[in-house]
């Protein structure tokens, strides 16, 4: 059996809704509802620690204005950390869950297609 991740408490209860789904992401867990990543729980050092939340760029300063515990992630600055030791964390991702869960359009991207491989033949 597997581990449960030290953050999955925050998506339990999106975790009930169909449409939601988990998949292993730079070694840590995607978080996928109604098509959309919308968050990615990482348990590993910073800055792969925390709550990141998948969100296009032109949506960063409203979110900010609402969450300034957000800032743009160093390695992937597309999307917003929540640092795990902000002294607001529980709050502010238990908040931003909620969002996701009635489906703001803020939150979220879908992801782009896998490309397929092609094979070389010599």
């Amino acid at each position: 059996m597997a581990k449960r991740h030290r953050l999955q408490y925050l998506m339990d209860e999106l975790a009930e809704h169909p449409g939601y789904l988990q998949r292993a992401m730079f070694g840590c867990v995607g978080c996928y509802y109604q098509g959309k990543i919308v968050a990615v729980l990482a348990d590993k050092e910073p800055p792969w620690r925390g709550f990141i939340v998948p969100v296009e760029r032109d949506q960063h300063a409203a979110i900010i204005a609402e969450f300034p515990q957000l800032v743009p992630h160093p390695v992937l600055p597309k999307w917003l950390l929540l640092d795990d030791e902000h002294d607001d964390f529980e709050d502010a991702a238990e908040c931003i869950v909620n969002y996701i869960r009635e489906e703001d359009p803020r939150f979220g991207v879908i992801p782009k297609p896998k490309k397929k491989r092609t094979r070389t033949v010599k």
